[in-house]
């Protein structure tokens, strides 16, 4: 039986991280992240492991070449691990963007950046799925930034970065302090929805609640734009109803004054676990001198990605959409 290259990277980075889970008495997403870490560098970096561990994890490495698999395939099996991990250990904050969204972005970012080569930001990068997968769809050259406050996903970044050959700069912070960074021509973010609790640090934002905790979905994107040079793009997963809560005529403010509207793509209900938390992609180009408006802005109700003859009238009339706008 034939056995595909994302099963065999995925049995790989399994069953090492598993002997390291045991041994270190660590996390599994802790353990694949030093597994994936010893991949990249072509050695065993865990000092503590028994003679007999060492022996196996040497054993298993050898038995696969990474420069065998293109980034495409490492990235599907580590993203399919870190899956594995995350219903092992729950949390709110650990959830991934879907593969056909990601590509869907990357098809989009491909589309609006004209030049040959970009820096791109992504301000709430997690484990870097995002980030990767429109780096591996795009045929320009990126320079890209990622940066995450928790320290697993960090690390999980790193390494996922690493093992696709990406040059990735990474910041361990909370996105919504001061980013010492240059501007980038382009912005990507599946934003973490809900309220953030440092009232102090949201009172910096145009975009802060007039009373209470301000929703950190809107600060993300004023950072966001903060962080993007004029006339760049921003592209955002962002909540169904997003222009509807008790906040959003703020947003509205901030978006009339600071950015054109480019785009609004729905996506379907399906690929979310349920309707609440459906989102859809959000396209803004930072306003500038000799910055215009688009005739109209792309609005897109998406079928079902997998509905391939819904989605080729779709993307066509997208297709149209950018030769009557962008051509």
């Amino acid at each position: 039986m034939n056995i595909s290259p994302i099963e065999e990277l995925f049995t790989l980075f399994n069953e090492t991280a598993l002997i390291l889970q045991e041994e270190l008495a660590c996390s599994y997403l802790e353990a694949l992240a030093d597994t994936g870490e010893n991949l990249f560098q072509g050695a065993i970096l865990q000092d503590e492991l028994s003679e007999l561990t060492v022996k196996r994890l040497k054993k298993q490495y050898s038995e696969l070449s990474l420069d065998n698999f293109s980034n495409e395939d490492l990235r599907k099996a580590f993203q399919l691990v870190i899956l594995k991990g995350m219903k092992e250990n729950v949390q709110p904050n650990h959830q991934m963007t879907p593969d056909s969204v990601g590509m869907l972005v990357g098809y989009l970012v491909e589309k609006f950046m004209q030049k040959p080569s970009f820096r791109l930001l992504d301000p709430a990068v997690g484990t870097g799925n995002l980030l990767t997968t429109v780096m591996n769809h795009s045929r320009k050259q990126i320079t890209a930034i990622g940066v995450e406050i928790d320290d697993i996903l960090i690390k999980l970044a790193y390494v996922n970065a690493n093992l696709q050959g990406h040059p990735i700069q990474f910041f361990n912070q909370d996105s919504l302090e001061s980013l010492f960074i240059d501007p980038v021509d382009a912005v990507i973010a599946d934003l973490p929805v809900g309220y953030y609790p440092n009232d102090v640090r949201a009172a910096d934002y145009q975009l802060k609640a007039d009373t209470g905790h301000t929703y950190s979905h809107h600060l993300f994107i004023e950072q966001g734009v903060r962080h993007t040079n004029a006339g760049g793009y921003l592209f955002f997963l962002v909540p169904n109803g997003l222009f509807e809560s008790e906040q959003a005529p703020q947003l509205h403010e901030y978006i009339k004054d600071h950015v054109y509207i480019q785009g609004l793509l729905q996506l379907p209900t399906s690929i979310f676990k349920n309707k609440s938390s459906a989102k859809s992609i959000l396209i803004l180009q930072k306003k500038g001198e000799d910055i215009q408006p688009p005739k109209q802005a792309l609005l897109v109700n998406l079928p079902s990605l997998s509905n391939a003859y819904e989605m080729d009238k779709i993307l066509t009339k997208m297709e149209k959409w950018f030769q009557e706008n962008k051509g």
